[in-house]
């Protein structure tokens, strides 16, 4: 808790202040945050798509939020060059997003399983956002 007077011993309502107020923000940090499902391409150019859905990811941590991208993760014990691995994951991946607040698209590209999870939060109702590659929020 940050002290009203300075080391000398006199009141000091800015330093305080200042000290409340970084105190408030580290305390807002450890709050809740809603989940994010991040939607983006992961086949096609894996390497550079991934590098992409870390970026949002990390976004999506910088705005308050926990990012969920089911595509950084099932990939690490399912095959996605299999059919039935892949269509396992999208199904695990349409699992992981009923537990979220929102579903965030990523980049202009949609590819065939944006489309898929898209088509499925949209009939559920889930709010849907946009963002660039650049993760400027745009309008659909």
């Amino acid at each position: 808790m940050a002290d009203f007077r300075n080391a000398e011993g006199y009141a000091d309502p800015t330093a305080y202040g200042a000290f409340c107020a970084i105190e408030k923000e580290e305390k807002a940090l450890r709050a809740f945050r809603p989940i994010v499902y991040i939607c983006s391409p992961y086949a096609g150019d894996v390497e550079n798509n991934t590098a992409a859905a870390r970026r949002y990811s990390r976004f999506a941590v910088e705005a308050g939020y926990i990012p969920i991208a089911p595509h950084l993760l099932f990939p690490q014990f399912l095959d996605d060059n299999k059919p039935k691995e892949r269509e396992l994951g999208l199904f695990f991946g349409n699992a992981v997003l009923s537990k979220c607040a929102e579903m965030w698209v990523f980049g202009e590209h949609i590819s065939e399983g944006m489309e898929a999870e898209i088509k499925r939060a949209t009939w559920k109702g889930y709010r849907i956002r946009y963002f660039s590659e650049t993760c400027k929020e745009v309008s659909r």
